[in-house]
């Protein structure tokens, strides 16, 4: 078969739901390169702090839904994004992903390779 599909809700999450959830899809989609995930994180929720420098994956987060802000500790930096803005991430850099709005937040996040 050329292709696969899956759904968000196909994995169980892997963060409790008070906070929101988090579906890995890769298994779902059989991808040998590709890393996809759906981050969901309610107002005062985060993400894990890590880096990829270990495995050289580089990391794109895209926004469907609400504001974010992304904590770079290596950068020294915080960068929002709101609907519709997407941010690349070098493997280096350590990120830290917040939601400080009063709204539900919703991710797509894609790394690669794996």
């Amino acid at each position: 078969m050329g292709y696969d599909t899956a759904a968000k809700t196909d994995p169980d999450s892997v963060i409790d739901e008070e906070w929101g959830g988090m579906w890995f899809l890769k298994d779902a989609l059989a991808t040998d390169e590709l890393g996809i995930s759906v981050l969901e994180l309610e107002s005062g929720g985060k993400g894990m702090e890590h880096a990829e420098a270990d495995s050289g994956q580089e990391e794109v987060y895209y926004v469907v839904a609400g504001t974010v802000e992304i904590e770079l500790s290596d950068a020294d930096e915080t960068v929002t994004l709101e609907t519709d803005e997407v941010i690349r991430l070098d493997p280096e850099e350590t990120r830290q992903i917040h939601n400080r709005s009063d709204e539900r937040a919703k991710l797509v996040l894609v790394g690669a390779p794996l």
